[in-house]
């Protein structure tokens, strides 16, 4: 199995449930982890706790929230759960709601779960696989849908590493990469670059985590890769660090917890949209 799906326990996922508001919806999510052993209840409180303090960032797709906090003694090992609600629910985020697919993500470390994120940031983009996980009638066809070894894997796993073409094709002027030169000054006031980008959420673990994929994705097709690191953080460390990279690309809700950091905050509101992040990158660096 992918190490996506290795995360994901078949009775972790619940299809079709029911949920009033956004804080049934977490606790959804989390009791499901509880129910397989990765975690216990208070992690799924500080969940809730997360999204009353930061706002709705963890809705980083339209109708897709990913369910977090910190890591603590109540996560005993990293763990997803999958959720798709009977009806829609909002989180209160003005461009991704309403939700209808709540993952919640336990991490017993800073760093075990990074490829399985990047997977699902992969499996998000592309308009198949996040069909399959809006279509998947039983718990076999969403980890077959997140990758998972089986007959009909082949296909979903491949779409879950959408090409640049796919992934800008909302954007077509998306797709004219400025290849093979290294991010030049054209304003005669910009300053030289610092060479990083920090990517933000409330804890630095998950969201900002997604953010960091999509963008690196990005810098990959403009051959910046080797010019700019990327990094991502929780909201007190990017206090800290501002100052020291060139832009902080991060969520509307954290960006207002942010304030004003002495570099450019970019906003952005699908963090799984290359064409969105694209243009974010050409209007920081003028390309």
């Amino acid at each position: 199995m992918s190490q996506l799906s290795d995360l994901l326990d078949p009775s972790a996922i619940l299809l079709d449930a029911p949920a009033q508001d956004w804080r049934a919806a977490i606790r959804l999510s989390g009791d499901l982890l509880v129910s397989t052993g990765a975690t216990d209840d208070a992690y799924t409180e500080a969940m809730i706790g997360t999204v009353e303090e930061h706002g709705p960032y963890i809705v980083l797709t339209p109708g897709f929230a990913l369910a977090h906090s910190r890591p603590d003694d109540s996560v005993h090992r990293t763990a997803l759960s999958f959720v798709r609600l009977a009806e829609p629910v909002p989180f209160g985020h003005s461009a991704n709601d309403p939700v209808t697919l709540v993952m919640a993500l336990a991490a017993a470390d800073t760093s075990a779960h990074q490829a399985a994120l990047a997977a699902l940031a992969g499996v998000l983009a592309d308009p198949e696989g996040r069909r399959a996980l809006d279509t998947a009638t039983t718990s076999a066809e969403v980890l077959t849908a997140l990758g998972a070894d089986s007959p009909a894997a082949g296909t979903t796993t491949s779409a879950a590493t959408p090409s640049a073409a796919a992934a800008t094709a909302d954007d077509p002027t998306a797709s004219a990469a400025p290849e093979g030169r290294e991010p030049a000054a054209v304003d005669p006031d910009a300053v030289p670059s610092k060479h990083l980008i920090l990517t933000v959420c409330g804890n630095g673990l998950g969201t900002s985590l997604f953010l960091k994929n999509t963008a690196e994705q990005v810098l990959d097709r403009w051959g910046w890769s080797s010019y700019l690191d990327i990094q991502a953080t929780d909201t007190i460390s990017a206090k800290g660090r501002a100052t020291d990279s060139d832009v902080i690309l991060t969520s509307g809700a954290i960006a207002e917890t942010l304030g004003d950091v002495g570099v450019p905050v970019q906003v952005i509101e699908n963090f799984t949209s290359q064409s969105e992040i694209d243009a974010a990158l050409r209007r920081v660096y003028a390309v």
